[in-house]
């Protein structure tokens, strides 16, 4: 009878976690979080952080792997209260906007539509059965009825999002003149489920890798290319990018504002380590460190936080691709000890073999004439951030036999 038990128990434990062997959770798209700001004098309005009450915050983003389900990760990770969700819808979104007819799920937690995030926490949605392919578009609704502070808030998106009249519009349409604007709002993560062999890849940057000045929700970000190449190469596969890009990121420091997030040394446990399913992560960051014109590092100090970064990655499996420091001559903060510096750690990237493979991006668009700068065509107006033909360039400078 014991026996009996025990195995009942064991049934029980293992079929509440997994459909089926070999299924497995992967990380399918992200938004690196930063601690909230209020406003401030001087500071642009796009990294002052929101806050909302009974209202509805929807959003969409775009997947770059499908599976038979998913699940959503919301944060509440800087909030200074506890965060409620009174309520929580998905759906597949069409080309043109709208929702796929069949596709809205109510999200839960425990069973129940609605939880409390602790402040300071992450919390994981439960599985949603819903399948959805490489590529597809997703709508989050999600209905704050209390005062939430400032939000855990990704503050530039590159994307759309809407927030409601007062009320609970998870259900509903919203009308016309709500919004938009751009920032993530509580959202930091989306996994799904896949029996398919899958690699995931976390782009580690600031905010080239984030797509600053890129076209606003049209996925022209250089991991977006990265993931659609992925998915013309082997449309069999499972191939994942979380793009943990953070506008203003440094590699040893805190942003110069909160909103520019915490150091990547810092932020890299949970941006990087903590993706699902994470096999590879690549690099691309240092400009900002550079730029600094009080208390710049030298490139020795930067060369062992990408050790670090390194040491991290391979203790967790996880191969670290280098990429090289794009040339910003040109930019507001450019100075010859920055480039001088910039030169010397991309010679490291390239020929010290700490980094298991290296992406040339420096390469790839910079302007060969003058190559202490990007291409004309390829620079957004502040020769620091490529336009949508740069980012395309860098995401098709990328080698995909890196992630056979």
């Amino acid at each position: 009878m014991m026996r009996a038990l025990i195995l009942a128990g064991l049934l029980f434990a293992t079929g509440s976690t997994s459909h089926a062997a070999g299924e497995k959770w992967i990380g399918a798209w992200g938004a690196s979080p930063v601690p909230p700001m209020a406003a401030t004098p001087g500071v642009e309005t796009r990294r002052i952080s929101p806050s909302f009450v009974n209202q509805t915050i929807v959003q969409t983003l775009r997947l770059s792997a499908g599976g038979q389900r998913l699940r959503v990760r919301f944060s509440n990770e800087y909030g200074a209260r506890p965060l409620v969700i009174g309520a929580a819808r998905v759906a597949l979104v069409t080309a043109a906007g709208g929702v796929v007819p069949g596709s809205e799920r109510v999200v839960t937690f425990s069973g129940a539509s609605a939880t409390t995030i602790p402040a300071g926490a992450p919390l994981l949605s439960d599985p949603i059965d819903l399948k959805t392919g490489s590529l597809a578009t997703l709508r989050v609704a999600l209905f704050a009825p209390e005062e939430t502070g400032l939000c855990t808030c990704h503050m530039t998106g590159g994307d759309f999002v809407q927030v409601s009249p007062p009320g609970d519009w998870t259900q509903r349409e919203l009308p016309p003149a709500t919004g938009p604007a751009q920032y993530r709002a509580f959202v930091s993560g989306v996994e799904v489920e896949t029996r398919s062999q899958a690699r995931v890849i976390v782009a580690l940057g600031d905010s080239i890798t984030d797509g600053y000045l890129a076209t606003p929700g049209a996925n022209r970000r250089w991991p977006d290319r990265l993931a659609e190449r992925l998915t013309e190469r082997y449309p069999n596969r499972a191939n994942g990018v979380v793009n943990a890009g953070i506008g203003g990121n440094r590699v040893l420091s805190d942003g110069l504002v909160a909103t520019m997030g915490q150091s990547a040394l810092t932020r890299f446990d949970r941006d990087v380590l903590s993706v699902a399913g994470a096999t590879h992560m690549v690099v691309l960051e240092g400009v900002n460190d550079l730029g600094m014109r009080i208390g710049r590092p030298s490139a020795k100090a930067l060369i062992h936080g990408f050790q670090q970064l390194i040491d991290r990655a391979h203790a967790k499996g996880i191969k670290a691709i280098g990429a090289t420091i794009l040339p910003y001559e040109g930019a507001a903060y450019f100075t010859a000890e920055g480039e001088a510096s910039r030169q010397t750690i991309n010679d490291w990237i390239r020929k010290s073999g700490a980094f298991d493979a290296v992406i040339d991006l420096d390469a790839a668009i910079r302007d060969p004439a003058r190559p202490t700068r990007m291409r004309a065509e390829w620079h957004a107006g502040d020769w620091l951030h490529p336009n949508d033909a740069g980012y395309r360039a860098m995401g098709e400078a990328v080698d995909l036999t890196l992630f056979r």
